[in-house]
């Protein structure tokens, strides 16, 4: 297995120290690099390409929500997480419309925080289950998202699908919890995606959220 190249990004020197110590700790995962505000973060993500950048949300100079945005416009395949201390529901729809892969919460035990890594690692999307209703409540009825309206049929497969998808599940984990083929899983997602004019799987995540699925894991 390939160790997982991890970038930290976090204004509080005990707290990256301590979010170093965690990830060295895994056998999986190494941290390639650090910065202590926005956009030192953006310039030395760049410069080192890791696989997965955890960053805060408040940060100086450039917060973690004006980062991430930037450095998907760059590099797109690199993962961000984002941790915050707010749970307030104007923070996490900027963080899921700026492209971040995940959110947590910063008092998160440290067990899930590592099982977010993971999460995003292999292409999912991970929310905080504690912030994950709030966001439901607030995306209900929001027109302004992108997806079709819901008289695009879906099909109850490919509804499980999504659902699956939103939470964070793998197609490996799909196709083994439904009992079906990853090419088949993967079919399913393609057909959903085209129906509902959705590109990418955090317009997955907010079409779930919108339309309150996220309310059963």
């Amino acid at each position: 297995m390939s160790t997982l190249r991890i970038f930290l990004a976090d204004d509080h020197i005990v707290m990256r120290e301590g979010l170093k110590a965690l990830v060295n700790a895994q056998s999986d995962m190494n941290v390639i690099g650090e910065a202590d505000n926005g956009r030192a973060a953006l310039q030395k993500a760049r410069e080192l390409q890791p696989d997965i950048v955890v960053m805060d949300v408040s940060m100086p100079e450039m917060n973690g929500i004006q980062a991430t945005m930037r450095l998907k416009c760059v590099c797109q395949k690199m993962k961000v997480l984002l941790l915050t201390a707010h749970d307030d529901t104007g923070y996490l729809r900027q963080l899921l419309e700026a492209g971040a892969s995940g959110y947590l919460l910063k008092r998160v035990a440290a067990e899930e925080l590592i099982n977010a890594i993971r999460v995003v690692a292999a292409g999912g999307v991970y929310l905080d289950p504690t912030l994950a209703g709030k966001v439901v409540r607030g995306y209900v009825g929001t027109p302004r998202l992108r997806g079709a309206p819901q008289n695009n049929k879906l099909s109850e497969r490919e509804k499980e699908v999504l659902r699956l998808v939103a939470w964070g599940y793998t197609n490996k984990e799909i196709a083994s919890y439904l009992n079906l083929s990853v090419k088949t899983v993967e079919t399913h997602k393609g057909n959903l995606m085209e129906k509902l004019d959705l590109k990418s799987r955090v317009e997955m995540v907010r079409y779930a959220l919108r339309e309150g699925w996220l309310r059963e894991a």
